[in-house]
């Protein structure tokens, strides 16, 4: 039988051809014989097989390396079945969405690689089965009919593998067949090499990143001169060789030596680097790109030379977080700034791992195992002794509940390269099968070139919220968390997460702190640094030495090569090397420009609460009764909140205070102008209707009198309460009115939302009553003193008036001062007080002298009829005529006085 090799793309040249062909028969030869040899040994079974219209392949290091002879191990919980089980938990999000890939259900082949390159390149020659076809013309069954053959799945993309050696090994053969492959956990950087690796794509970051992000670091905090250290092989020569070109292309960045520690380094070996770092003191920056064993033995080293807080060691993500390598070297690793690739739990996977069981999780066929070794405990099966020794099963346990749980740290990572894949496939059935349910004949089979091309143009959320693409090399955006070794100045000595990096740097040196606590950063350079807030503007063809420029202004020093504005609403700290939040002020109760406004109110509260009590004391006594109870009533009111609104105005801006800002500020002048309104006009209109007929005027009882005031009142409810529907009460905070050339001068004031313009439309109500009330003062002003409260109403009126046209000058004319809020405050304050203290003195404080002080003049007179009213009137009018050449307001008709 000859094989068939269906490979996409261009046609193989003739010889190509039969060599991949014959390549294609080994491989499958081999795997025959090895899974036969497994399966007569009675080694684990092989792979999850979920139905599907598309079929994703699997690659997990389910099983640890086993020994000599035999392929697999014990199981791996979490670097295994945690990351197989969230392929699983991925494909069940997929198919449950109705909005990606809908009316297609995508399956799964996944296999076991038992962490070992070989083991894994034989088990995945399952996902190109379906890509050699074979000529079976030539055979027969015994009937002579030909047989029936079912045919092969077809894998049309990988996800994985887990180590780089194993996706190295399964990348060269999927490559052939034209499979598409997205890792979760390779960073070898040499699988970015997109000629040898061509269908090869990972949704974590490869190692070159990290190289950047650490000479992102050196240069945030302000080294040029460091060295390099590495382990002999494959990471930390390349970990080095990448921070080395990486340097050279960023500039600035000077490497004074770049010593490899030997794969077996003889006695004395630390001792002998320690020494060599020491021949340039200066560069205290050293770059490890080690293991962990390498890293303890350096640190060893430093401290058999006494040079604790010495070196400054930036550590790749071999060291990340861990204890190991510091044990028991805690004061010398102080201050190691050190980085991990980012990751995040992933809480639905918590609980959807968490609620697997025996019964809910069949489909996973290595889930007894796993289940036996999580609960340390034995299941009984058919066929095999039950060992009294160990506990047996009961299929009750839970995860988490009865046994420890934590989320193996690239679940987060398997899931996106499940969607990433499912994005893909997504995009292609859009452009393939429009308006077509389920898999077209475009798409069947899938054309592994066209896949790729997709893979590598997704760009979505992932399930941590961070976006998940690829670049030209299949590489996902880098993202680490940098972290710090912090010991002393803490509770919780350990390492402490400073930053992170997501392509650019984002580093928190206000959380760094070096040895013995210093929180000052420590010199690596080449140069004398420049002094706080100057940026260093390099000599040209001398990358390590700088001349120094000072950031003025509101600038801060952004990084050491560039100064930055600072937000609006911040200012430069006093060495620029930041910005600071301005500080927030407003206006203090022991402030000057308080104290005085504050006393005014008090002593107006006082005397309006004296009236108060009075009136409702000597309720019913001919005094209170001729004034008008009711709009004496309402009037003392207004006047009570004009004295009220002081305290609102010099109190802490916030919600509640400014929604009571709004509907008190003119609502305490509304209602005190809205009850004299009311009496002026209704003394004009009764002796107006008195000059013409004896007949009384319409609503001058008390009771129109209240309607009429209560309905003058509702107008300023009522555009208050659209003025809360339309901007609802906030507070802001004013960064740009205290902004001198100083920033060391510069303030935010707290305030309510309340401009110029719209405290003033607040008042404009209250100003065209008062107005309006002035007028009708002026027109009554010819009516018998004895009569009503004109003439006093009309005397307050005129000093209001008098007191608001000196107001807005005032108000308006500090606009430019430093003080303005202040000064504004103090004004408006002190001209509502003025304006109730004029209203109360002269309208109500005589009414209550004669009450207290002489009660003999408190007494009924004789009630005056509208008729008598009516000829007061007239007589009025005819004196007012004679007497045309006299000043207005001083005719003093002689008329009845009784009342």
């Amino acid at each position: 039988m000859t094989p068939h090799l269906d490979i996409a793309g261009p046609c193989l040249c003739f010889g190509s051809f039969f060599l991949v062909h014959f390549l294609c028969v080994l491989l499958l030869g081999l795997a025959a014989g090895s899974r036969a040899s497994s399966a007569s040994a009675g080694t684990q079974p092989h792979s999850i097989k979920i139905e599907g219209d598309i079929t994703l392949g699997g690659l997990f290091p389910v099983h640890s390396r086993g020994p000599a002879g035999i392929p697999c191990g014990d199981i791996k919980k979490e670097k295994g079945i945690h990351r197989m089980e969230a392929m699983l938990y991925a494909l069940d999000q997929i198919n449950s969405d109705p909005d990606l890939l809908p009316n297609i259900t995508l399956g799964a082949r996944i296999l076991d690689t038992c962490s070992r390159d070989t083991y894994a390149l034989e088990q995945s020659l399952t996902f190109v089965q379906a890509l050699i076809q074979k000529d079976n013309s030539d055979v027969r069954c015994s009937n002579g009919e030909p047989p029936i053959i079912p045919k092969p799945e077809r894998v049309i993309g990988v996800i994985g593998a887990s180590a780089s050696s194993v996706s190295i090994m399964v990348a060269n053969v999927l490559r052939l067949f034209a499979i598409p492959q997205i890792s979760y956990a390779s960073t070898a950087p040499e699988l970015s090499d997109n000629t040898r690796y061509d269908f090869f794509s990972r949704v974590v970051p490869p190692d070159s990143f990290q190289a950047q992000a650490m000479v992102d670091i050196v240069k945030a905090m302000g080294w040029n001169y460091v060295s390099t250290l590495a382990s002999e092989g494959n990471y930390g020569e390349s970990g080095v060789d990448a921070f080395l070109q990486i340097s050279r292309e960023a500039g600035g960045l000077c490497i004074a030596q770049s010593i490899k520690i030997p794969r077996e380094p003889r006695p004395g070996e630390f001792d002998k680097i320690i020494k060599r770092l020491m021949e340039t003191s200066n560069a205290r920056g050293v770059i490890i790109f080690a293991n962990e064993d390498d890293i303890k033995r350096v640190l060893e080293a430093a401290k058999r030379a006494n040079l604790t807080g010495h070196f400054l060691f930036v550590g790749s993500d071999s060291w990340g977080s861990k204890i190991a390598p510091i044990l028991n070297q805690e004061d010398v690793a102080e201050g190691a700034v050190t980085i991990l690739p980012k990751r995040a739990s992933v809480e639905g996977f918590d609980q959807y791992f968490t609620s697997r069981n025996l019964e809910n999780n069949r489909r996973n066929i290595w889930f007894a195992e796993f289940w036996e070794d999580d609960f340390k405990c034995k299941l009984t099966r058919t066929g095999f002794k039950y060992d009294g020794g160990q506990r047996k099963c009961t299929g009750e346990e839970r995860i988490s509940r009865d046994s420890p749980y934590e989320q193996e740290g690239k679940v987060q990572f398997v899931i996106d390269a499940v969607y990433a894949m499912a994005h893909a496939l997504h995009s292609m059935h859009m452009d393939l099968c429009p308006a077509f349910m389920g898999v077209c004949d475009s798409m069947d089979p899938v054309d592994g070139r066209l896949l790729l091309k997709y893979i590598r143009s997704v760009n979505f959320n992932g399930s941590a919220g961070t976006g998940v693409m690829f670049n030209e090399d299949g590489d996902a955006p880098g993202r680490y968390d940098i972290f710090q070794y912090q010991l002393s100045n803490t509770t919780n000595p350990g390492y402490k997460n400073i930053g992170q990096w997501t392509n650019h740097l984002r580093l928190s040196p206000e959380d760094m702190q070096w040895s013995g606590g210093d929180k000052q950063v420590p010199d690596s350079v080449c140069s004398l640094p420049c002094e706080s807030g100057e940026r260093k503007r390099m000599v040209k063809g001398v990358p390590c030495c700088w001349h120094c420029e000072l950031c003025d202004g509101y600038q801060f020093l952004l990084d050491e090569f560039n100064c930055d504005m600072c937000p609006f609403d911040m200012r430069p700290t006093p060495n620029r090397t930041g910005c600071r939040p301005t500080p927030i002020i407003k206006l203090e109760w022991s402030s000057p420009w308080a104290i005085i406004p504050v006393f005014l109110a008090v002593l107006g509260i006082l005397a309006t609460t004296g009236v108060i009590v009075t009136f409702i004391r000597f309720n019913d006594t001919p005094i209170v009764r001729a004034s008008g109870r009711e709009l004496s009533y309402v009037l003392l009111t207004g006047i009570f909140l004009m004295y009220l609104i002081t305290f609102l105005m010099i109190a802490e801006p916030g919600v509640v205070v400014c929604a009571f800002r709004r509907l008190l500020l003119g609502l305490g002048m509304c209602i005190s102008y809205s009850a004299m309104l009311t009496k002026t006009n209704r003394i004009y209109r009764i002796f107006e209707q008195g000059k013409k007929s004896v007949t009384p005027p319409k609503f001058i009882s008390p009771t129109s009198q209240l309607i009429i005031t209560f309905f003058l009142i509702s107008v300023q409810l009522l555009g208050i309460f659209i003025w809360f529907g339309v901007v609802p009460p906030h507070t802001i905070i004013d960064f740009e009115e205290l902004r001198p050339p100083n920033p060391e001068l510069a303030r935010g004031i707290l305030k309510c939302d309340m401009s110029d313009l719209s405290l003033i439309g607040c008042l404009s109500y209250s100003m065209v009553l008062m107005v309006t009330c002035t007028i009708y003062a002026i027109k009554s002003r010819g009516v018998p003193e004895t009569f009503n409260e004109a003439k006093p109403i009309g005397f307050t009126m005129y000093t209001t008036c008098i007191i608001w046209l000196a107001f807005v000058p005032i108000f308006f004319g500090t606009a430019q001062s430093t003080e303005k809020m202040f000064i504004q405050t103090t004004t408006l304050t002190v001209s509502m007080s003025l304006s109730a203290t004029v209203s109360l003195g002269m309208l109500y404080i005589p009414k209550v002298y004669v009450i207290i002080f002489h009660p003999e003049q408190n007494v009924q007179k004789r009630k005056r009829s509208f008729k008598a009213v009516a000829q007061a009137a007239a007589v009025s009018s005819r004196l007012s005529q004679k007497s045309s050449d006299k000043q207005n307001g001083e005719t003093k008709p002689e008329a009845d006085r009784s009342q």
